[in-house]
């Protein structure tokens, strides 16, 4: 009888906590985006967004690019002055963007993917903590490069239609 009721409340217990491990595995995702664009293409519209930020490495043959620690304490306390939580004494993080290439069966694609690490620091007595990023900059990022890559692959399109206009009027 002890077996048996031990058997239904792990039972009861495992499936709970998958359900719990998927949804933090579906919240832990780093935001990625595959484009149909060489590498080359992709990676100086990723380095045209990033132009603003201090970056500390940037390898074009690793396909990375490390910021360097930026302060952001004014953007979470003022976020945070709409919420219950207590204002932050200071907050910093750094942007971890790679870029990867292959190859699908007729052309090539690149995986760009951007993690945000935030380190807060709430009082004077505790240490900085990193703290889940709500993946808006990550995505506001990823989407930005998405609309360069749209605007250079438009450009071509009406170069190739004006070069073919004037290749006919000769």
């Amino acid at each position: 009888m002890k077996l048996l009721l031990l058997l239904v409340l792990f039972i009861s217990v495992s499936c709970s906590t998958y359900r719990d491990f998927y949804s933090m595995r579906e919240e832990d995702e780093i935001p990625t985006v595959k484009f149909k664009v060489n590498y080359d293409e992709t990676w100086q519209a990723v380095m045209q967004i990033l132009q603003k930020y201090d970056i500390a490495i940037q390898n074009q043959a690793a396909g990375i690019i490390k910021t360097r620690w930026i302060d952001n304490t004014l953007e979470l306390n003022w976020s945070d002055a709409f919420s219950r939580s207590d204002q932050v004494k200071s907050a910093r993080f750094k942007l971890i963007v790679n870029v990867g290439q292959g190859h699908e069966i007729s052309h090539p694609i690149t995986k760009v993917s951007i993690y945000k690490r935030q380190m807060v620091e709430k009082d004077f007595l505790q240490a900085s903590k990193p703290v889940r990023s709500n993946g808006i900059l990550e995505r506001t990022i990823l989407y930005r490069i998405e609309r360069i890559l749209t605007m250079e692959r438009e450009l071509k399109k009406l170069q190739a239609i004006k070069a073919k206009q004037l290749e006919e009027s000769f």
